[in-house]
């Protein structure tokens, strides 16, 4: 099944809604990063927030980053998404290996430590929107409702989920994300707050088999739930070998000088997919051309 994300509203439009099913790609970030499982569990958390907020997005163009920086072992973790839900990201540290939490879950808040989550939104103006705030407890789907509450005003509940398979495959990956509009009324807010109360946890859905809209039925069906659309999703990166010729070329006749007196060839890494790219000695001097240009 492909990745997707369901948009949805309920209780006349008082409540916007979005629920996504996310295994393809945390699975495709796993397999190229080489990530432990904890930080498996913690980029895809990161990844499947980002997908749904990046198509909150309303510009084509629009680009939505969010940024841990941490003082536990992972240390940060970059995600980029834009408004078609095409979301990448890596972390800094893929090897961290951590014992289970007494609840025998795996301690994405240990991994993640203390720090400060920044929400950044480059809509093409100016300036790009920065909203930044105190990490909670670094499972990130309650930093990222504390995000929404503090920044933006809106009060919201995010869950976010990975589950492992023994081999340390992803097995399934999801969540959703609720927002309160400022016109709801006390009843709609009490009833929602008392029906998320009952959810054990999103992963217990995914790992069920329910569906973005099954989720999404259990915990709005008795809100008057409707299903706008559904857009797919998926990790994409649009790194290239000509990208990377531009990048190359910025840094500088000199810097190239002396990549070429090393006669030997380099290779430079793209942190979002892990792809290793290539350049021979005669490449470069093709790049100092450029660059003295």
């Amino acid at each position: 099944m492909t990745d997707y994300i369901v948009r949805a509203t309920a209780a006349n439009s008082q409540i916007r809604a979005f629920a996504c099913t996310t295994r393809n790609l945390v699975e495709f970030a796993r397999n190229a990063h080489g990530t432990s499982p904890v930080v498996t569990a913690a980029l895809g958390r990161m990844l499947t927030g980002g997908a749904m907020m990046g198509s909150m997005m309303k510009g084509d163009k629009d680009l939505l980053t969010l940024k841990i920086n941490s003082d536990g072992p992972i240390q940060g973790i970059t995600v980029t998404a834009d408004a078609k839900a095409n979301v990448k990201g890596y972390a800094l540290h893929n090897d961290v290996m951590l014992p289970p939490t007494p609840a025998g879950k795996l301690d994405v808040g240990k991994a993640v430590g203390k720090g400060v989550l920044s929400v950044i939104k480059d809509m093409g103006l100016k300036e790009p929107y920065v909203g930044q705030i105190d990490l909670q407890t670094g499972e990130i789907a309650e930093d990222l409702t504390y995000y929404f509450a503090v920044s933006e005003q809106v009060p919201s509940s995010v869950a976010l989920g990975v589950l492992m398979n023994k081999d340390n495959t992803v097995k399934c990956a999801g969540g959703f994300i609720l927002q309160l509009m400022p016109f709801a009324d006390e009843e709609v807010i009490s009833k929602l707050e008392a029906k998320i109360g009952e959810i054990s946890s999103v992963t217990s859905m995914l790992d069920q088999g329910m569906t973005p809209e099954m989720i999404l039925e259990h915990v709005l069906g008795d809100f008057g739930l409707e299903i706008h659309d559904k857009i797919e999703t998926q990790f994409t990166c649009n790194c290239e070998k000509k990208r990377v010729e531009k990048a190359i070329i910025s840094i500088g006749k000199k810097e190239i000088e002396e990549m070429i007196a090393d006669d030997k060839p380099i290779e430079v890494n793209c942190h979002f997919c892990n792809t290793n790219y290539q350049f021979s000695v005669d490449e470069l001097k093709d790049l100092l051309k450029k660059a003295s240009k």
